[in-house]
């Protein structure tokens, strides 16, 4: 998260455009600390605390950027966006187009996604492969304190709407952020781990699971390859291609459900443009598709962990 903050706070030091509107983001901070100490630098006119009213403050935030403002909309969790749909798809997502490109529609949305903590099923939504099927959105979900700066620079600087999208669970994850300014291209895969015998997409917690997996299997002779997708719109196909090319095999991992999901979308364009590469059947590793629990054992039974996807690689690997 304090990679985050500081991708934030440099962008709004740098851009007077740039505010920030969300349900306690001002004094308080944000309920993830996305604003911490920001409200002391810039006050309520560029932190700008907002009622429960998230398809109200939404249609603000489109209203703002057609007058080359840039709005930021801290939803906490990324649920609560699903009561601004229609903002969204219907105006925010179009409005480029609809003006021919004499408008611009810098709108950041970011929020938490994912399981864990008991935050059952109104807080604990993945709803990426959702906001990826619509035209004029760009869809990012990081998974590694360095990649989270330099993709929300990114955004931060975009001209089209896009949706920042953060695993709850990996907001105190520690790890190496550059130094100085830069930015990360949407539309850029990470390989986090080179490998032989398999290649394994996976997004966001389900990066570091997989990680850890490969780091076991490693010792039983198994060479995984792993890509971090980090933006799902734009999707990096040619990296996962050109894995594929040398691995002869995919799997999927992904917290989100697998009916219509990003795992399908990958699968259904590798199987149709590296066919000739593939060894085995492309498969899926996917969180259960059910409302999520409250229960603390229920919750982990219905999310891939690492003992899960290590025996689906194997499996994999034996075809």
């Amino acid at each position: 998260m304090k990679a985050t903050l500081e991708a934030l706070s440099e962008e709004m030091a740098k851009n007077p455009r740039i505010f920030v509107l969300g349900e306690g983001i001002g004094k308080r901070g944000g309920n993830f600390n996305t604003t911490k100490g920001l409200f002391d630098l810039y006050g309520p006119e560029r932190l700008c605390d907002t009622p429960i009213s998230e398809r109200g403050f939404v249609g603000l935030a489109c209203g703002a950027a057609m007058t080359g403002t840039r709005p930021v909309v801290d939803f906490m969790f990324s649920d609560f966006l699903l009561d601004a749909v229609g903002e969204i798809i219907n105006q925010i997502a179009k409005m480029q187009y609809m003006s021919s490109g004499r408008l611009k529609m810098p709108v950041l949305l970011r929020g938490c996604i994912g399981i864990g903590h008991s935050s059952a099923t109104h807080h604990s939504g993945n709803y990426y492969p959702m906001y990826a099927h619509f035209p004029g959105l760009r869809v990012v979900v990081p998974a590694a304190p360095g990649d989270a700066k330099g993709l929300l620079k990114t955004a931060l600087n975009c001209d089209d709407p896009v949706l920042f999208l953060e695993h709850k669970e990996l907001l105190s994850t520690k790890g190496p952020v550059p130094e100085g300014e830069y930015c990360l291209e949407f539309g850029k895969a990470s390989v986090a781990r080179e490998g032989q015998h398999v290649t394994v997409v996976a997004l966001a917690l389900m990066l570091h699971k997989t990680l850890q997996a490969a780091a076991a299997l490693a010792e039983e002779g198994i060479s995984v390859e792993v890509i971090d997708p980090r933006t799902v719109a734009p999707l990096d196909m040619d990296t996962i291609a050109r894995s594929v090319s040398k691995t002869g095999r995919l799997l999927i991992v992904d917290e989100a459900f697998a009916p219509c999901g990003i795992g399908a979308e990958i699968a259904a364009q590798i199987a149709d443009r590296s066919f000739d590469d593939l060894d085995a059947p492309i498969r899926r590793l996917n969180g259960v598709q059910t409302p999520t629990p409250y229960s603390p054992s229920l919750e982990a039974a219905v999310v891939p962990n690492v003992e899960t996807i290590g025996r689906a690689i194997r499996d994999l690997c034996e075809e």
